[in-house]
């Protein structure tokens, strides 16, 4: 059995509500265990914390209860061992070129010139973007300022890759595009990854596994999902149809289950 990367336990988050003090709680009694480079997707419906349980992997916040570790050691903050895509494309600087922004964390890390020049001509080649090195972000697509993104979180050679929704504001032509790109970056270096989704034909193409979130309050991780399918796969196959059918299913079990729960209190 491969080691776990990233391991939660009992891992509970409460979010301070109104001006009475009261408090939500997002997500209740999580487990999880990703293994050292695998491509595991988180799924579910908008709203059942997924992004919170990717904060508090990043270190953007801490538990109110339970441990997350990375790799044996807790997290309690941001580190560089974490690297993150966000949904958005404002997380890129505007006035800076690509090859600037791509540029910005090996350079405040303090790398000489020549290292991290190599690094990110590296990784402009690795996102397909070496000849647009000298454009501003208002200069390309959205499916290229998502490879900037990509590319930037990468320079800073982090272990594991967190990628909350970021092809969700994409045309669905560019997304197909991305989800291929991603995967090739992810087949040549191997870093662990966690990609936030709610589509579930997405997380297929990606995942070698995929977790279900209960909807909230109280999210946890309800089941997971082996994707057993060879790579590059094809969404028109018996396998991937089936597999898209038992997620379904699981998920309309799990909203069915959360409007009996409601309907009940």
């Amino acid at each position: 059995m491969m080691p776990s990367a990233i391991r939660m336990r009992d891992v509970e988050m409460n979010f301070s509500g109104g001006r009475d003090g009261s408090a939500y709680l997002a997500l209740r009694g999580v487990q999880l265990d990703v293994r050292d480079g695998e491509f595991f997707c988180l799924l579910g419906p908008s709203g059942c914390g997924k992004t919170s349980l990717l904060n508090l992997i990043a270190g953007f916040v801490t538990p109110t209860a339970g441990q997350v570790d990375i790799r044996g050691h807790a997290v309690t903050k941001p580190d560089k061992d974490r690297g993150v895509v966000f949904q958005s494309d404002r997380a890129l600087f505007d006035w800076l070129t690509v090859e600037e922004n791509v540029s910005f964390g090996p350079r405040m890390r303090g790398l000489a010139g020549t290292n991290w020049r190599g690094v990110v001509d590296d990784m402009l080649r690795l996102v397909g973007l070496w000849d647009h090195r000298s454009k501003l972000p208002r200069e390309l697509s959205g499916g290229m300022k998502q490879r900037v993104q990509i590319a930037r979180v990468l320079a800073n050679s982090p272990d594991i890759l967190l990628m909350d929704e970021p092809f969700a504001a994409l045309d669905a032509y560019t997304r197909g595009v991305m989800q291929k790109e991603v995967t090739r970056i992810w087949d040549a270096s191997r870093r662990t990854v966690v990609f936030v989704t709610h589509d579930i034909a997405e997380a297929i193409w990606l995942a070698d596994r995929i977790g279900i979130m209960t909807r909230g309050p109280g999210s946890r991780i309800r089941e997971i999902f082996e994707v057993d399918l060879p790579r590059p796969r094809e969404r028109m196959t018996a396998g991937f149809i089936d597999l898209f059918n038992r997620l379904s299913e699981a998920i309309d079990a799990e909203a069915g289950h959360a409007q009996h729960q409601e309907a009940t209190q």
